[in-house]
C-alpha cells in the first residue's frame, strides 16, 4: 500500500490530509473523520490497516482553519490545563457544519484521485458525529457510516445527527463505549428511535467494560481486546455495504 500527503481546497482554505492506497485497485473510498487530537501518526497507523483491506482512504486535518497547532498527546493532553484550553478551543471553533460543508471537497477529493463509486466513513470521537452528519447530508454518494465512541449523537443540539436520521440512506454501524459521558444511555435509546422510524439499516453496539477513545492506541483508556473487535466488526461492515 501506499500513503502520501494532499491538500484539499476548501471553501475557507486548504485542507492537509492523508491518502493511503492498497497495493490493488482500490474497492472503494473512506473518509476517515479523525478524533479530537488531531491527524498522527496512530491515525496513519489505522488507515493504513483500512487499506490493506482494499480500500483507498482519506484522513482530512478537520483543524485546518487553526493550522499549525499541537502537536498533542492524547495521555495527558486533557488533563494538562494549558493543553486542554487549546483543544477545546480547537474542537468548539470547529463546528458541525463547517465539517459538513468540508465533506464536500473530501468527497471531491477523492473522485479526483480517480476513487468512484459508494463511499463509506468512520469517525471516531468528534469524528463520529461528523460522519452521521456527512451521510445524512450527501446520501447519494455515501453507503455506509460508522462511529466509534462518537459523543453527542442524539443531544439536544441543532447540530445532532438525531436531528437528521430522515436524510441517511447509508448503513449506520455505531460503537458506544461502555461508559460514556458522552453518549449516555438515553442518547442511544433516542438515536435508536429515529434510525428505527426513518427506515435506516442500522446497529448499535455496546462495548461493555471499555472507556471513551478504547479504539485508538495513544489513548490513555486504549483497550486492544476492545480495538481488535472494533476491526473486525468495522472491516465486516464496510465489507458488506461497500464490497
Amino acid at each position: 500500500m501506499t500513503g502520501k500527503q494532499i491538500e484539499i481546497a476548501t471553501s475557507d482554505g486548504k485542507a492537509r490530509a492523508g491518502l493511503f492506497r492498497p497495493s490493488t485497485l482500490a474497492k472503494a473510498g473512506v473518509i476517515l473523520y479523525m478524533d479530537a487530537f488531531g491527524p498522527r501518526p496512530v491515525l496513519d497507523e489505522m488507515a493504513e490497516r483500512l487499506a490493506g483491506h482494499g480500500y483507498a482512504v482519506l484522513v482530512p486535518d478537520l483543524f485546518y482553519r487553526n493550522a499549525p497547532y499541537g502537536p498533542f498527546d492524547a495521555k495527558t493532553a486533557f488533563t494538562v490545563e494549558e493543553t486542554k484550553t487549546k483543544l477545546m478551543a480547537l474542537i468548539t471553533g470547529t463546528t458541525q457544519e463547517m465539517s459538513i460543508r468540508d465533506s464536500e471537497a473530501f468527497l471531491d477529493a477523492l473522485t479526483a484521485e480517480g476513487i468512484d463509486g459508494p463511499i463509506g466513513v468512520v469517525g471516531y470521537c468528534m469524528g463520529g458525529a461528523r460522519a452521521l452528519n456527512a451521510a445524512a447530508t450527501y446520501p447519494d454518494r455515501i453507503a455506509a457510516a460508522a462511529s466509534f465512541h462518537g459523543g453527542n449523537l442524539a443531544s439536544d443540539a441543532a447540530d445532532s445527527p438525531l436531528r437528521k436520521a430522515a436524510s441517511i440512506k447509508a448503513r449506520v454501524y455505531v460503537g458506544v463505549a461502555g461508559v460514556d459521558r458522552s453518549f449516555p444511555p438515553e442518547q442511544s435509546a433516542r438515536l435508536a428511535e429515529a434510525l428505527r422510524v426513518a427506515e435506516v439499516d442500522h446497529t448499535i453496539e455496546n462495548y461493555v467494560g471499555v472507556g471513551h477513545g478504547w479504539c485508538i492506541k495513544d489513548h490513555s483508556v486504549y483497550d486492544e481486546t476492545g480495538a481488535e473487535r472494533h476491526w473486525k466488526r468495522l472491516t465486516a461492515f464496510f465489507g458488506e455495504t461497500l464490497g
